[in-house]
């Protein structure tokens, strides 16, 4: 090989490219922060439609089982039953309804 020195010497480390690197880190950072899911555990969607179904389960089932222990202590069968199955499901709807009002901030 050549004993010969090159024309130019080889550059250094550019600062500037350092303070680039040093921004371009804290912006993905940024944006990981920002990306990150806000829910922890169980989707918030999932675990709303398990509690409409639970209201809504939970209401008409109540009224049934209300209504026919009501026909068996008085003998009015089926007018309890059907009474509180109406009933249940008056209430399940409006427990429906209330939840889907509420802000989703809550």
């Amino acid at each position: 090989m050549s004993d010969e020195k090159p024309a130019r010497e080889p550059i250094g480390e550019d600062a500037r490219i350092d303070a680039l690197e040093a921004r371009l880190k804290a912006a993905r950072e940024r944006e990981e922060q920002r990306n990150k899911p806000r829910t922890s555990g169980a989707d918030a969607n999932y675990s709303s439609g398990n509690r409409v179904l639970a209201d809504l389960l939970g209401g008409i089932l109540g009224g049934l089982v209300l209504g026919w222990l009501f026909d068996w202590l008085f003998g009015t069968l089926p007018w309890g039953l059907l009474t509180g199955l109406f009933l249940g499901i008056v209430v399940a709807f409006r427990n429906v309804i209330r939840s889907a009002n509420k802000s989703s901030d809550e």
